[in-house]
């Protein structure tokens, strides 16, 4: 063969056809098998040996058989196809990797709070999906979204934007969550937002979405925007008011970590307050049908909780 460092324009169908004639020892046969005309197989391995620069066999009218240059040749054309076989291989399961993962946004508050019983019960219904859970601040949230790095996000108060499809997906009503044995056990009667005049307050930062809906009502009853104790995280503050350093406001999503530790449980209302756990994705890309799915699992869930919507359930003996 042509030794010169010359490009070599050579194709995977040359290659082929070049494979099957040398394997059957015959065009027509080859011909039959790929399958193409007899003269299409001709001019393929007529175009390979003037890329290659040399003939590759010898034919008469009873055989063909191949040359020096032909047997030098069919190792590494073997060799090429089978790295372009495992190439398709290996993209293909690229893309099915692909379609078989889940990326999720959410905000800390969600992560913690809603999602744990979700992405276990996902993984047990949907076995052949992945699900990856970024859990970060509502800006990353939207961000990732828009990037196209999360395929979902899922968080409160997410800011419309070009390019963002926003969607909310269930209601959570604020409640007043106290120290164990300073009301009724579990859940009590509602409680109006003038009954906290006089409570020692714990809060999540002023900064924080839900909190800033929270002072707008706690402003009602002069208490907006005071110096109390702050925590960046609900779990951080149910666990405040469990040891007694004071009471919370948060949304019911976070009732049965609240029931867990103990804690009495009052719905506020004069005014019911509400908060949209809203879903987002980015606008004009396809919908995974595992997002879709987890999207209507986190909504199922969220519907099972007690007091998402009305607020109403028994008080735990």
């Amino acid at each position: 063969m042509n030794s010169s460092n010359k490009l070599i324009n050579v194709t995977s169908r040359q290659l082929h056809a070049f494979l099957e004639v040398s394997r059957l020892q015959s065009f027509a046969k080859a011909a039959e098998r790929i399958p193409m005309s007899p003269s299409g197989m001709s001019m393929l391995v007529k175009e390979l040996e003037e890329q290659v620069g040399a003939r590759l066999f010898d034919r008469n009218t009873r055989s063909v058989t191949l040359t020096d240059a032909g047997r030098r040749l069919l190792p590494v054309a073997e060799r090429i196809l089978d790295e372009l076989r495992g190439l398709g291989d290996v993209i293909g399961g690229t893309e099915a990797a692909v379609r078989s993962r889940l990326d999720v946004a959410a905000t800390p508050t969600v992560s913690t709070s809603l999602l744990p019983e979700v992405m276990r019960d996902f993984a047990a219904s949907h076995p052949q999906v992945r699900v990856h859970l970024a859990d970060v601040d509502v800006m990353t949230v939207r961000r990732k979204v828009l990037e196209g790095d999360a395929d979902i996000g899922l968080g409160f108060f997410i800011k419309p934007a070009a390019g963002l499809v926003r969607e909310p997906l269930c209601k959570f009503r604020l409640m007043c969550v106290s120290p164990p044995g300073t009301g009724p056990r579990g859940v009590g009667p509602d409680r109006t937002w003038r009954s906290l005049a006089n409570l020692p307050l714990v809060s999540l930062p002023p900064d924080n979405p839900i909190q800033a809906v929270i002072e707008t009502h706690l402003a009602g009853i002069g208490r907006a925007n005071e110096d109390r104790p702050t925590m960046n995280l609900i779990g951080t503050l149910i666990g405040m008011v469990r040891a007694g350093i004071g009471h919370a406001i948060v949304p019911s999503f976070a009732l049965d970590e609240c029931l867990r530790h103990g804690l009495d449980v009052a719905m506020l209302e004069d005014p019911v307050v509400h908060i949209d756990l809203f879903v987002v994705s980015r606008r004009g890309a396809e919908a995974k049908a595992a997002a879709l799915a987890f999207a209507q699992a986190v909504k199922e869930a969220a519907a099972a909780e007690p007091a998402v919507n009305s607020g109403l359930r028994k008080v735990r003996k």
